[in-house]
């Protein structure tokens, strides 16, 4: 039985049976006089439980409320073990590295309830949060307001207007979207929404969003399904109905990466008798796709489909030119 455990079944023992002598406790616990002693200044301290000992009747119980009859103390509802509570602490670190500040009002108290019940031991609060970290690339800074905005949006099934800057064409439109879902790829954050202006889905980058207004309109329901089939018929965070295969040979050598790697869901992969290694996988808008191949240089070789292979050569030609 561990500590919260025990926690929980000192709180049933005193409120279920009124007075308990410590050598119920010691029994049924199956913990010595010190390991009880540490719990009950726990319970006392910590979470503010009105235990008190009756001298006249040789036991433990709740202190009661003079204007009201029953016990004046209730353990919380939601308990975790110290496992759970580790794992949580690890999931808040986790957030809090992928963007400080983001969410912080709603996880704080959790968090400070969380590290109350690990207290100052063997891997406590500040021990999880020194041991883990993340290291991003490319990461672009946030409007944690409209991040807001839109996640209350998302949840609460309202439409938003947006302003949206648009990278490609560097332009800003105003847009009204029925927000579906947010995600988190690769270091950066997107929702993806039904756009009222294309009448399609769509897929925006929040960091893109510079203005984000909650409308009391419903928002449009798109099925999961649907969503689905939208999105991962693509390669990356680009989406679209048609879609290509890229046939993609790996060198020896950087197969040892490139094996364990997964680019695709949909993605089929072989080794041949050289050691290469083939991947296919499909894509629907190539800019993502050629990032992801031009960063393994002369390690890759794309043999198609012709028109991929053109783009690769077109910018590698490009390239070579800057430094002729």
């Amino acid at each position: 039985m561990d500590r919260s455990e025990r926690f929980y079944k000192i709180d049933q023992m005193i409120a279920g049976r009124g007075i308990v002598p410590i050598e119920d406790f010691l029994s049924e616990l199956d913990i010595s006089l010190a390991t009880f002693k540490r719990d009950l200044e726990y319970l006392r301290d910590r979470l503010n439980a009105p235990i008190v000992w009756d001298r006249d009747n040789g036991g433990y119980r709740y202190e009661t409320s003079k204007k009201k009859s029953g016990p004046a103390f209730a353990l919380p509802g939601i308990w975790f073990n110290a496992s759970e509570a580790h794992a949580l602490l690890l999931i808040q670190q986790l957030l809090k590295d992928i963007h400080p500040g983001l969410l912080s009002q709603q996880i704080e108290p959790l968090q400070a309830r969380l590290r109350a019940l690990l207290g100052s031991g063997d891997h406590s609060a500040d021990e999880v949060e020194k041991r883990f970290r993340m290291i991003h690339a490319t990461q672009r800074v946030l409007p944690l307001k409209h991040f807001e905005a839109i996640a209350t949006a998302t949840l609460g099934r309202k439409q938003l207007k947006i302003q949206h800057y648009n990278r490609e064409r560097d332009e800003t439109l105003e847009r009204i979207i029925s927000p579906q879902q947010i995600v988190f790829y690769r270091d950066n954050w997107y929702v993806d929404a039904w756009c009222h202006l294309r009448n399609g889905i769509r897929s925006f980058s929040i960091d893109a969003i510079h203005g984000a207004e909650p409308l009391t309109a419903k928002a449009k329901e798109i099925g999961k399904a649907k969503l689905k089939e939208y999105f991962e018929k693509g390669y990356g965070i680009f989406s679209g109905a048609k879609v290509q295969w890229a046939k993609l040979k790996f060198t020896p050598a950087r197969a040892r990466w490139v094996a364990n790697e997964q680019w695709h869901p949909e993605q089929t992969a072989q080794f041949e008798p050289d050691g290469s290694y083939l991947l296919k996988v499909p894509y629907s808008d190539d800019r993502e796709l050629l990032m992801d191949i031009m960063k393994h240089g002369d390690q890759v070789e794309v043999l198609a489909p012709a028109n991929l292979r053109r783009r690769v050569t077109q910018i590698l030609e490009s390239a070579a030119k800057k430094y002729a």
